[in-house]
């Protein structure tokens, strides 16, 4: 049973510089590489099909410039951004419906969402709406066959969703100010709207009274906890609440790589059992349930000028390092390496052979990774700030491809430099 993942967000009025800022922890099978790929723009042609992980569906005329992050042998996406500024990322959540058959998974809406949603709204809309007529079905995992429902956190530049489904029905609720989403159905009576019949098949099934004198309750009526007990997600969903909450109308990119990162305030494998909900941290280190494998935060500023900021950790966040990566220019190619067998040549394989070396001493080996990554944060944060001040410079004189080259240089440049420092660690710990 592999069932985590947790996203968070804050809109303008919750954060310091009144941009929106979204985060999303991706747990998967411990050793599931996950490279991060760019694709472009793309028209296609009147009648074109598209092939999706287990079925066919009409391709869209257009779809947008994307950065996703991939388990290497899915089509679709755990999370990631697109050029409108709209960042999605989906949940394993547990429902009473049953699942038969193939039909659209999780990734795949991701990333459907993703290609042709010009706003978080819109993004919703293109995700119910394939739901609606392709279903869910069809395993999300290489080594079993087990499909599941999904729920799926989006925002854009000024407003954030929570989409919650069940097969083909589905609800929806505008997040306020800020929101979190884990593995369980979270809207309660107060959706914004639901699929037509979602009521009926509640009240047909006799999981809701027709003659209840309350606003219809999608949780109370859809939610299956037979699975996937409530200790699983509802600990990671309260902390990662508490979190948004206590920062609160100053929240940064830096608050949210450490809740992204977070142990309850301490490190993995605490003496915790499996019924405490500690075992189960936002950064997850829970085998067979799930492990962390990919991160990423999103900035999307108000102003179209601005930069859209993508920074991505290659698996677990707690050992890894945020690295400043943008829209506008060209991601680095080496990214995107990584299959089912481990490689010096994939930087995820390194990242994960880091974290196997940390994994055999976490109160020792733990803070000493941490230090040597939070230091080239730092630096790379005030690198940042300067090579973005040039790039949006260029944007606002209408050179375009001028600040395309300056951030794909940036981008190289940074990439480069945490592999080598990587490498350097690797030995380092290695050697102990």
């Amino acid at each position: 049973m592999r069932v985590a993942c947790d996203s968070l967000v804050a809109l303008g009025g919750a954060t310091a510089d009144g941009a929106v800022l979204f985060a999303k922890n991706s747990d998967r099978p411990a050793h599931e590489c996950q490279p991060l790929v760019q694709l472009a723009a793309q028209r296609h042609a009147p009648g074109t099909r598209l092939r999706c992980q287990y079925v066919e569906i009409a391709q869209t005329g257009e779809t947008a410039r994307v950065i996703g992050s991939r388990p290497y042998w899915l089509w679709g996406f755990e999370h990631g951004l697109n050029e409108h500024g709209v960042a999605i990322g989906n949940h394993t959540v547990f429902s009473r419906d049953a699942l038969d058959g193939h039909g659209l998974i999780g990734m795949d809406l991701v990333r459907l969402g993703l290609e042709r949603g010009r706003s978080a709204l819109g993004a919703a809309e293109v995700i119910s709406g394939l739901i609606e007529a392709h279903g869910q079905g069809g395993s999300g995992y290489a080594d079993k066959d087990w499909p599941y429902h999904n729920s799926f956190l989006i925002a854009d530049r000024g407003a954030a969703y929570l989409l919650e489904t069940s097969d083909r029905r589905w609800a929806l609720r505008r997040v306020q100010d800020v929101g979190s989403a884990s593995n369980h159905l979270g809207i309660g009576a107060d959706w914004d709207a639901l699929s037509d019949g979602t009521i009926e098949h509640a009240i047909a099934n006799g999981w809701w009274d027709e003659n209840a004198d309350t606003r219809f309750d999608f949780a109370a009526a859809y939610r299956d906890t037979s699975m996937a007990p409530a200790v699983v997600s509802s600990g990671r969903h309260r902390r990662t609440c508490a979190l948004l909450n206590e920062a609160r109308g100053s929240l940064t990119p830096a608050l949210l790589r450490s809740a992204l990162r977070d142990h309850y305030g301490g490190w993995p494998r605490a003496g915790y059992a499996p019924d405490d909900e500690r075992y189960f941290s936002v950064c997850m280190h829970a085998e067979p349930v799930g492990t962390t494998t990919a991160s990423m935060i999103a900035r999307l500023p108000a102003e179209g000028a601005d930069l859209l900021r993508y920074w991505g950790s290659l698996g677990a966040p707690c050992v890894g390092v945020f690295l400043p990566w943008y829209m506008d220019g060209e991601l680095p190619p080496v990214l995107g390496r990584g299959g089912e067998a481990p490689s010096v040549e994939s930087p995820w394989w390194r990242f994960d052979a880091l974290l196997m070396l940390v994994e055999r001493d976490w109160p020792r080996l733990g803070p000493q990774v941490r230090m040597y990554w939070d230091d080239l944060e730092r630096v790379l944060d005030g690198e940042a700030a300067e090579v973005e001040t040039k790039a949006v410079r260029l944007r606002r004189a209408g050179q375009h491809d001028a600040a395309g080259r300056l951030l794909t240089r940036f981008m190289e440049a940074n990439v480069a430099l945490a592999l080598s420092r990587l490498e350097r660690l690797i030995a380092e710990l290695g050697s102990i």
